[in-house]
């Protein structure tokens, strides 16, 4: 599950970005609608959270671009603008869902969790994931062995490696999207060497060092 935040406000897009990392999510940032696009055409995006009120290309020229291309992604408009036909004229645009700063964090929540209900995305809304005995707790942030019997404590970094590899389900996760989707920057000179230690401390905790597997040019999945 890939929400892209697109806002300005350098402040409210860190904040978003460490409170949607926290729920399980896996994000991407932009400053400007330009950004935005880029964004769009590089790479699989489930929901947008775009601000209307964006430099260099408004968010309603975004939202105008999604929609002639019919690019499939759910978009939830964020503005300060709280008139009714401020709303109806995004909704209008063809965004899925409004909301108005400042606006509480949980109702924000409740409405990325309501597109994906709408978009059938069955797998972003998976609360639990398992994987032979493993059960991973996405509400939660817990993990478990043994058909839940036993806990599994862990770093966040290694719940985020480990997350990312369950929701492959088997396929493999290479070292830049582990990387890029669990660590909030891309200062390391060797992300191959983070990715290792973090998964050799995974194997360690799950007490199974053949649980995760890797392969040259591949990467990581688990048996």
């Amino acid at each position: 599950m890939r929400i892209l935040i697109v806002e300005d406000d350098r402040e409210l897009a860190a904040a978003l970005d460490d409170a949607l990392r926290y729920e399980g999510y896996a994000t991407l940032l932009a400053a400007t609608g330009t950004e935005a696009l880029q964004a769009l055409a590089d790479q699989t995006i489930d929901i947008v959270l775009l601000d209307r009120d964006l430099p260099v290309l408004s968010g309603d020229a975004v939202m105008t671009t999604i929609a002639a291309n019919r690019i499939p992604v759910a978009v939830i408009m964020l503005t300060a603008a709280a008139e009714i036909g401020d709303r109806v004229s995004g909704l209008d645009l063809g965004a899925d869902d409004y909301i108005t700063k400042p606006f509480a964090y949980p109702e924000l929540l409740a409405r990325i969790r309501a597109v994906q209900r709408r978009s059938g995305n069955s797998t972003a809304t998976a609360a639990v994931l398992t994987r032979g005995d493993i059960t991973l707790d996405t509400t939660r942030r817990l993990v478990f062995r043994n058909q839940g019997r036993t806990l599994v404590k862990l770093t966040p970094k290694e719940y985020g490696v480990l997350l990312e590899l369950m929701r492959a389900d088997g396929g493999y996760v290479t070292i830049h999207e582990l990387y890029d989707s669990v660590w909030d920057d891309a200062t390391a000179s060797e992300p191959a060497d983070v990715i290792k230690t973090t998964v050799y401390s995974l194997r360690r905790k799950l007490d199974d060092r053949d649980v995760i597997v890797s392969t040259r040019g591949e990467g990581y999945r688990l048996q």
